[in-house]
């Protein structure tokens, strides 16, 4: 059985990240807190990217695409886009 906390954090993260771009986007932010707010960003958007990442990569497997997929971390840096 999936863990439910896993879509639980990847909600929370998702729902941080959007009310962190609605505050920016009021450009009532000071240069530093729209750095720090922007630096949180970038934090959560990478980890949204990991969480797809991760479940694409089960999606596949479950789908049977590949039958000797295994599970791989997912790398930022690595990625092709």
């Amino acid at each position: 059985m999936p863990k439910k906390t896993s879509s639980i954090n990847f909600e929370k993260t998702l729902a941080e990240l959007e009310q962190l771009v609605q505050t920016m986007e009021k450009g009532d932010l000071s240069l530093e807190e729209s750095l720090k707010h922007f630096e949180r960003g970038i934090v959560l958007t990478k980890s949204c990217q990991q969480a797809l990442s991760e479940a694409e990569q089960k999606v596949s497997i479950l789908l049977g695409k590949d039958e000797n997929a295994k599970l791989e971390p997912f790398n930022p840096d690595n990625n092709e886009e």
